[in-house]
């Protein structure tokens, strides 16, 4: 019943929004207890701590994370919308997972506005990462080896600086091969591009120099700007090279994810002037076919960073909306889009002329 309360409360946030960037993969978690169920519900419970910490990581910062530190698990367990399941093994009394948890964006903004916490998020355009190993049995890069293996195991997909890596199968290795990635054939690199509908490609080098260190580079044009990586990293105590790999991986995510922010301005509630912010919007409509039509406006207003839905229904819907500039010109932006934005109370309104 324990297990059933944590995965079901949830069921409701299916109708509203789901934003990529609320949902944190790859939560281990390993558990003991009396028998496998409260294991379970011990590992749940652990997850979801697990995924806040990453969640305000990658919204906020880490310091932001240790100061929400001691919210509770119960908390965040009412700012949860669904846990899904990547991978697991159960014993007698143990059980051990790969989790998915996803939060309820606007919890989770209330949250940090109340906390006084700017946060991002507005998520870069994707960019397809291929990590060339030149080993010493040559170069690779669609079979196994640490490096490929340290950025898959990122899972950057939903994060700010999203990073897709290619999953390798034939048309991917029909597409390119390591030799064609390493000489930066412009045909076949775009073609990958394509296939994953990224709006950058880039390729990621690692160089075994010694049994204790990789040299690795990565350079080209992205969303966040210019990409120049070039550095050797050493093996720190009982590392071995699949940890170097790893650690280089998070480095150079780190600093994609550090340009990215440095080129937006923190989310907030409120309706001023300057960088990027965002508010909740109530959105009246007659019809479904009313409301795409506005939706179709809104997206195409000069200043919209964003739209994202918290629920809808058949006449009306509540919206996360993120726009940047001053907000006089925004509202003269949404009039001659034939959309009128304005407050009633403490409900701001945007509805058709």
């Amino acid at each position: 019943m324990a297990i059933a309360a944590l995965l079901f409360a949830a069921l409701p946030a299916l109708a509203v929004e789901r934003n990529p960037i609320f949902a944190v993969s790859g939560i281990k978690v390993d558990t003991r207890d009396e028998d496998a169920a409260k294991a379970k519900v011990k590992a749940i419970q652990q997850a979801q701590v697990k995924a806040f910490g990453k969640l305000i990581t990658r919204l906020a910062s880490s310091a932001a994370a240790r100061r929400l530190e001691k919210i509770g698990q119960r908390k965040i367990g009412r700012m949860m919308a669904s846990l899904s399941i990547e991978n697991e093994r159960i014993g007698r009394q143990r059980y051990i997972a790969t989790l998915t948890v996803r939060f309820l964006p606007g919890k989770i903004r209330s949250l940090l506005n109340n906390a006084g916490i700017p946060f991002f998020e507005k998520q870069a355009p994707k960019t397809v990462i291929l990590p060339v190993f030149r080993g010493p049995d040559g170069n690779v890069l669609w079979r196994d080896n640490p490096w490929r293996q340290a950025w898959l195991d990122l899972k950057a997909e939903n994060s700010l600086a999203p990073v897709i890596i290619p999953i390798g199968d034939l048309a991917d290795t029909q597409a390119i091969s390591a030799d064609e990635a390493l000489a930066g054939d412009e045909i076949r690199l775009e073609s990958i591009k394509f296939r994953y509908e990224a709006e950058a490609i880039l390729v990621a080098i690692a160089t075994p120099e010694t049994k204790n260190s990789i040299h690795a580079t990565m350079n080209g044009q992205s969303p966040y700007g210019r990409i120049s990586f070039d550095k050797v990293y050493n093996a720190g105590p009982g590392e071995d090279m699949a940890d170097v790999a790893a650690r280089i991986a998070r480095r150079f995510h780190e600093v994609m994810t550090v340009k990215w922010k440095k080129s937006q301005g923190p989310s907030q509630s409120g309706a001023g002037g300057g960088g990027i912010r965002s508010f909740t919007v109530s959105v009246p409509y007659n019809s479904i076919e009313e409301w795409n039509y506005m939706r179709s406006q809104l997206l195409t207003t000069p200043g919209v960073a964003g739209v994202n839905v918290n629920s809808i229904s058949d006449n009306g819907a509540v919206i996360r909306l993120s726009y940047s500039g001053s907000f006089p010109r925004f509202q003269q932006a949404l009039q001659s889009y034939g959309l009128d934005l304005r407050k009633y109370g403490n409900t701001w309104v945007l509805q058709r002329y």
